[in-house]
């Protein structure tokens, strides 16, 4: 879970402490770029990166000058994180897609080939439901997420752990269908799950077709090539 108050400083430590952790310098980065869903950490993070690096990062939000179309009623609450799946998931397949993002929430975003946001689907994400789990219910243990063997659990753990993981697969799959059967075209959308949660839930899935772990970093990446350097693609 995101630490919503760290101040500048303590972003700055962490950002040494990951670099240091890749045997990488503080030299070596040639420039950053911010795609903050948590507003209140948005202007440390871009004062920790201005600190550190001596330059200005590139903030993505939806007013950023990007080849893609956020076709919604309210465009401006697009969190920088669909923003940026539905800019790398047009350059990278090319195709529709349903990308399933796996973090702290589970998103569903909906986008065509030529980069149009269509809208989604926004659900409780898995660790947040587990955590919720924990602390609401005295009895049941914090437990490791990982998947068990079988669907009926004969101990509490592994009762968790099927609840959780399957339920999160069967979540996934029952969504996409429903959004397969209202997509606006005659085309099938690829299904894609990205986030760090992706690897250990999309096994699980029918619907989910493959995993791609890094797509949001590939997004923000992308983002801060086509507005760092004043073009457009």
């Amino acid at each position: 879970m995101t630490n919503v108050s760290q101040t500048p400083d303590e972003i700055g430590l962490q950002v040494r402490a990951l670099l240091a952790s890749r045997d990488l310098t503080l030299s070596s980065v040639t420039g950053t770029a911010i795609g903050s869903v948590v507003p209140s950490l948005t202007e440390p993070l871009a004062e920790a990166c201005q600190v550190l690096f001596g330059a200005p990062a590139v903030n993505v939000d939806a007013r950023s000058p990007l080849p893609i179309t956020l076709d919604v009623l309210e465009p401006l609450t697009v969190g920088a994180d669909r923003i940026v799946n539905t800019l790398a998931a047009s350059r990278r397949f090319q195709r529709d897609t349903i990308v399933v993002d796996l973090g702290t929430a589970t998103t569903y975003d909906c986008i065509t080939a030529d980069g149009v946001f269509l809208g989604g689907v926004i659900a409780p994400g898995l660790r947040t439901s587990a955590e919720t789990l924990f602390r609401r219910t005295s009895k049941l243990p914090a437990t490791e997420l990982r998947a068990p063997e079988r669907a009926i659990g004969r101990r509490t753990e592994d009762c968790i752990r099927s609840g959780l993981i399957f339920g999160t697969a069967e979540a996934v799959d029952g969504i996409v269908r429903r959004i397969k059967a209202e997509w606006p075209t005659s085309r099938v959308p690829l299904v894609v799950a990205t986030g760090g949660l992706a690897p250990l839930v999309q096994p699980h899935c029918r619907e989910v077709e493959r995993v791609e772990p890094d797509l949001t970093l590939v997004g923000l990446r992308l983002a801060y090539e086509l507005i760092g350097s004043g073009r457009r693609a």
